[in-house]
């Protein structure tokens, strides 16, 4: 059974909704790479250290505390910090609703699937329905980890999302980030171009599907430690590099032109997809149930939007 990573209320008009949330992310399958002393390869460890005596400390006695002067701290812990606004820190406020397509997308962070408690299933599944039949999001507030995020809840599958959200002064425009400014090209002067480049993005157009992407540098880089293995972990001599040149302004019908008479490339397939990933966690599992109602099922797949 996953682990809750919070529960508390969702509040929806004068109805408050038992749930939990749980990560929408699978653990990232990271490159581990251990850092060693290069003179015998030795690995390096950490210890926490008293600044002021040099003496190591125990976990049991860390506390953690907020400086309010030199060398001066408050001492918080977790109940202290659930105390300084006790409905803030245990429910999900929904301030109101707007279209799915009005929040850029540079304005999502982290999801996680939201899941009914026991005796909520009903009010749950009202707010879901509901919002995947007027294909609105709810824009909410709650806090987790010590800070307070705005959030998008919205239906996705059979599922309630919660989606933070970037803050307004969290994001900068591109302007202020560095993006120079390249004004639009007119039909006047980049008819050929223009219509050229719109023939290759449809003829590369594909339908959305994540089992078609994986992390293939991953793979590359796993093959390469195998090789090195082999040569017991010396340095394998180095390779070309292939990174692509610049396209230069007089070379883009050209480039454009190959491109457009080119084969078009899609992702290569590997690993298992996320029915096989689900079929295979769920081997030893009883079966489901049969959904209740096949017309909203329908409505919701029909509807439902991609997990960022």
């Amino acid at each position: 059974m996953a682990r809750a990573l919070w529960k508390g209320t969702l509040g929806f008009g004068l109805v408050n909704i038992g749930v939990e949330l749980l990560s929408a992310n699978r653990t990232e399958e990271k490159i581990d790479l251990d850092m060693l002393d290069k003179r015998d390869h030795a690995r390096i460890g950490y210890q926490k250290i008293n600044k002021v005596t040099g003496e190591v400390v125990d976990n049991a006695d860390i506390v953690k505390g907020f400086m309010v002067g030199d060398n001066e701290y408050v001492i918080l812990n977790e109940a202290d910090l659930k105390a300084a606004n006790p409905k803030a820190t245990q429910s999900i406020d929904i301030m109101g609703f707007v279209p799915q397509s009005s929040v850029p997308r540079t304005f999502y962070d982290r999801p996680y699937y939201v899941t009914p408690q026991k005796g909520s299933e009903r009010a749950y599944a009202l707010l879901r329905d509901a919002l995947a039949d007027t294909d609105q999001l709810a824009l909410a507030q709650l806090v987790l980890h010590t800070k307070q995020h705005m959030a998008a809840v919205y239906a996705y599958e059979d599922a309630l999302v919660v989606q933070l959200l970037r803050y307004g002064v969290d994001l900068k425009d591109p302007v202020d980030a560095g993006v120079r400014t390249v004004p639009s090209l007119t039909r006047s002067t980049a008819s050929r171009e223009l219509d050229m480049a719109k023939q290759l993005i449809n003829t590369m157009t594909m339908a959305w599907n994540p089992d078609e992407f994986r992390d293939t540098y991953r793979d590359d880089v796993l093959k390469m430690v195998r090789e090195l293995a082999t040569l017991g972990g010396k340095s394998s001599p180095g390779r070309p590099s292939t990174s692509a040149k610049q396209t230069k302004v007089l070379d883009l019908v050209s480039a454009l032109k190959k491109s457009l008479e080119k084969p078009v490339q899609r992702p290569a397939t590997g690993g298992l997809s996320r029915s096989k990933v689900k079929a295979s966690a769920r081997a030893d599992e009883k079966p489901a149930a049969p959904r209740a109602s096949a017309r909203k099922t329908a409505t919701r797949s029909a509807k439902k939007r991609n997990v960022a």
